[in-house]
């Protein structure tokens, strides 16, 4: 027989926190079909209402108290330690999600074998979610599957099973209400087994404690920085493709003007044009550091370096292998363009007439250093991933054969 933990974090829900108990109880029947046993913890994050008084009168509930509050996922990760559970589930104590959803979701985790189940509030089934956290929500989603490369639904969801044995994987989780984002973003990242199931949500008792642009915003920071620590180029290159597809627009509209005759710039087209050029030095500065942070955090965490930029290898070897003539490329065309201006410069042109291509000479230069100093350090990264496993195998593996132990393994020949 299994055990499901279930555990739910407290802090002042002494409105809606005894009928959250009697649904959770009433559950049990459904797991004993399942072979399954049920353990009920509640962990009380330091309420100063009545909420510990009425769960003392729970004979069934296995109560835990913080001293003080400390937050959101603090109990969560509290209640996952005093767990005995194979199968881990947590929910809210508001009376928002639907307990009785919770063999459904065990029967997904074992039939499935999926490492973490999700109940899903924006799959579909009945919500009385504000319009405010549903955009949010979708917003987040959106987010973290553009940055994990896979769909996901609902990354806030505070309904969930997981296998305890896969706690370790997705260690450390924060404290505080952005415990959930941060816990779908490293499931995704270490290639767990998820999924989402559909599940109705109902409008909280009582007061809710989620502030919209507050948590918002450290929702949208638990993503983007728990991601950062697994596929660093997924970021910042999305990040410059923007910055580079804005220049780009902004260098394709001056090209479209100058073959329209338009030989005599205005002031604002020449700062969009000096705009152009800052972004797309600076789209080339985070593209070169979120592939070297790549290549560090394959070092840190001692695995092959993840594909990146679009999730899987369009370029053998890696892009970042032909950095270096690629930079030697771009300088050269700088240099040259530096050269023919300041020949035209001594022959008696204006600098009005020139100072476009010195501009484009200054960039062409300047990314062709940045390629250059890229490629140095990446190379010097990846021989020092390649390192420990070289030593293990000068270490461990042989081919040769010490032949005074073959002839001494031969009966009835004598070595002097």
């Amino acid at each position: 027989m299994i055990t499901l933990s279930v555990i739910i974090p407290a802090y002042n829900e002494e409105n809606g926190i005894e009928e959250v108990v009697q649904r959770v109880l009433a559950i049990r029947p459904a797991l004993n079909q399942m072979n399954a046993a049920l353990e009920f913890i509640i962990v009380d994050d330091g309420s100063r209402d009545g909420t510990v008084a009425l769960l003392s009168k729970c004979p069934d509930v296995r109560l835990i108290k913080h001293l003080k509050n400390r937050g959101y996922g603090a109990a969560i990760k509290t209640g996952f330690r005093h767990a005995t559970g194979e199968y881990l589930a947590f929910l809210d104590a508001d009376g928002t999600y639907p307990p009785e959803k919770l063999p459904e979701m065990l029967r997904v985790a074992i039939n499935e074998k999926a490492d973490l189940v999700v109940g899903s509030r924006m799959s579909g089934a009945k919500s009385e979610m504000p319009l405010t956290r549903r955009v949010g929500n979708f917003a987040y989603a959106m987010l973290l599957s553009l940055i994990g490369n896979v769909a996901v639904r609902d990354t806030a969801s505070g309904m969930r099973i997981l296998r305890k044995d896969t706690l370790e994987r997705l260690y450390p989780l924060p404290d505080g209400l952005e415990f959930t984002p941060a816990m779908s973003t490293r499931a995704i990242h270490e290639n767990l087994r998820v999924v989402e199931v559909p599940i109705p949500y109902a409008e909280r008792v009582g007061r809710s404690k989620l502030s919209v642009v507050r948590d918002g915003f450290r929702f949208t920071n638990a993503i983007v920085w728990t991601a950062l620590g697994y596929n660093p180029v997924r970021i910042l290159g999305l990040t410059s493709l923007a910055l580079f597809g804005i220049a780009l627009a902004i260098g394709l509209y001056i090209l479209a003007l100058r073959l329209g005759g338009v030989t005599t710039l205005e002031a604002w087209q020449v700062y969009a044009l000096f705009a152009a050029t800052i972004l797309t030095v600076v789209a080339m500065s985070l593209f070169l550091l979120g592939t070297m942070f790549n290549y560090l955090v394959a070092l840190f965490h001692k695995h092959p370096m993840r594909q990146g930029l679009f999730g899987k290898p369009i370029f053998n070897p890696s892009l970042d292998h032909y950095f270096g003539w690629m930079g030697l490329a771009s300088a050269g065309v700088g240099i040259f363009l530096s050269v023919v201006t300041l020949g035209l410069s001594l022959s008696g042109w204006e600098i009005t007439r020139l100072w476009f291509y010195q501009l484009a000479s200054a960039m062409f230069v300047i990314v062709g250093v940045q390629l250059g100093i890229a490629w140095i350090v990446m190379r010097v990264l990846e021989e020092l991933a390649k390192r420990e496993g070289e030593a293990r195998r000068d270490l461990v593996e042989t081919d040769a054969v010490d032949m005074n132990r073959s002839v001494e393994a031969i009966p009835g020949v004598e070595t002097r």
